[in-house]
């Protein structure tokens, strides 16, 4: 079943079972109006009875000879002929405009001396419910009679016109509301479908999907530009693997390529002596950077199934930073870049794994060495934000590109800068959010120019 059909279809049932309640309280309000409607009638035509037999402006006339005749046509006209009747202080029938039926005699007895007005019988003859409506006829304020107007429920209840009425206006809404619902969920539906065809088309590996921007639903905005941007990072994910192959490839066998040469070099005798001895240090400069490279890729996989245990511990963080800066500045080689360090000089102390926080912090100083070219420098600030530690290491390099800033915590990317020009799988870092996370930190870029690249890592304080 499609989106669109079973929207309307669900929406359609839920519109015509609520048409059907109105309905049904529609016609029980119209009934009962009706009711009350016809009592009132029947009320003021028995009032207007007793107007013209009492009036003194006919005498002579006698008073059940003073029944007006418009009385029938002003029923009729309101779907009902009620019996009316005139009978005196006894209960006897002194007129009426239907013949006396029998039994009739004693049930207008028991009306005329009940209280209400309005009363209700059942009828002997059919066990029909009636209404009776009385009222009193008084000359010179004594009381001579009463005017008794009698109608069945049945009828006083009985309206066709109304439930017409009604009937028409409830298929015009349930219509209406078909045609809505159907336009809506229309409307609601083919975005979802022009997004699921995207996604078969993503599936196939085709990333260049066309989705509308004009939407007007917020939610459904939302998720027609949250898909766009997963086809789009999707596309980048699915270049960087492919790139990856060639990368691993590439960096692995530049190495082993090197290695196999100076070897068999020395193996060879081609060199020998002092040569011979150069040529198997830099093999063994060579094989420590494939060590390196197959470290990143074991560990970079250790961290990312949750296999390798950090062993917190506590530290000042003023101490630590001075003799990392220290250790990693004696290491440079004829390095141009100045490392300013800005402390909190206050004893503070964090909760960390030693080995981890030297690694994280060792791969930033090294990614900041690198994007600067010749003479810059490095800052490394410290502040306390929270229960966190906040440390900012920004650089005076060229900054990273403004489309490659979303994947740089990406496994195996490598910006356009660093690939053909430094070696590396591109796991620097990744590895080194994973190992922040893992010690209940964590490391984002703050932000990236043409005039540096600033990033923060954050450490848990102790306690």
């Amino acid at each position: 079943m499609t989106l669109l059909s079973y929207w309307t279809s669900r929406y359609l049932l839920t519109l015509i079972i609520g048409l059907l309640i109105i309905s049904f309280i529609s016609a029980l309000w119209i009934r009962h109006t009706t009711l009350e409607n016809r009592l009132e009638m029947m009320e003021f035509m028995a009032e207007e009875m007793v107007n013209r037999i009492t009036d003194v402006s006919m005498p002579g006339i006698p008073p059940n000879e003073r029944v007006p005749d418009f009385a029938e046509d002003r029923f009729r006209m309101q779907n009902i002929n009620p019996s009316m009747y005139i009978v005196n202080t006894d209960g006897e029938v002194i007129s009426s405009n239907f013949p006396l039926k029998q039994g009739e005699q004693r049930t207008f007895s028991q009306l005329i001396s009940g209280k209400d007005e309005i009363e209700t019988f059942i009828s002997p003859e059919n066990n029909k419910k009636y209404y009776s409506v009385k009222k009193k006829i008084e000359i010179d304020d004594e009381l001579v009679g009463w005017i008794l107007m009698v109608e069945s429920k049945e009828k006083l209840t009985m309206v066709k016109q109304e439930y017409g009425q009604l009937a028409i206006l409830i298929v015009g809404l349930a219509l209406l509301g078909w045609w809505a619902i159907y336009f809506l969920s229309r409307r609601l539906a083919h975005p979802i479908k022009q997004v699921a065809e995207a996604a078969k088309q993503v599936q196939s590996g085709n990333y260049e999907i066309n989705l509308s921007d004009h939407i007007k639903e917020k939610e459904v905005y939302e998720l027609v530009s949250s898909f766009k941007q997963m086809a789009g990072r999707l596309e980048q994910l699915e270049k960087t693997r492919t790139e990856l192959l060639a990368g691993v490839t590439h960096e692995l066998k530049t190495p082993v390529t090197s290695i196999s040469g100076l070897l068999q070099a020395v193996n060879d005798d081609v060199v020998t002596g002092q040569e011979a001895e150069e040529f198997i240090r830099m093999a063994l400069v060579e094989t420590a950077k494939m060590k390196t490279m197959v470290g990143d890729l074991l560990a970079f996989n250790s961290f990312a199934v949750g296999a390798v245990p950090v062993e917190i511990s506590s530290l000042d963080i003023d101490n630590f930073m001075k003799e990392l800066t220290t250790q990693w500045k004696a290491i440079q080689e004829q390095s141009n870049v100045v490392v300013n360090l800005q402390l909190l000089h206050k004893k503070v102390m964090i909760s960390a794994d030693l080995v981890r926080l030297q690694q994280i912090m060792t791969n930033l100083l090294t990614n900041a060495e690198q994007a600067i070219s010749g003479i810059g420098e490095i800052t490394i600030s410290l502040s306390e934000k929270g229960q966190y530690v906040s440390v900012l290491v920004k650089d005076s390099g060229s900054g990273i590109q403004i489309g490659e800033q979303a994947f740089i915590f990406e496994r195996f990317f490598r910006g356009e800068n660093k690939k053909y020009g430094i070696r590396g799988l591109g796991l620097g870092l990744p590895l080194s959010k994973m190992m922040a996370q893992s010690i209940k930190g964590d490391l984002h870029l703050v932000e990236s120019t043409e005039k540096g690249t600033c990033f923060e890592l954050l450490l848990l304080k102790e306690g």
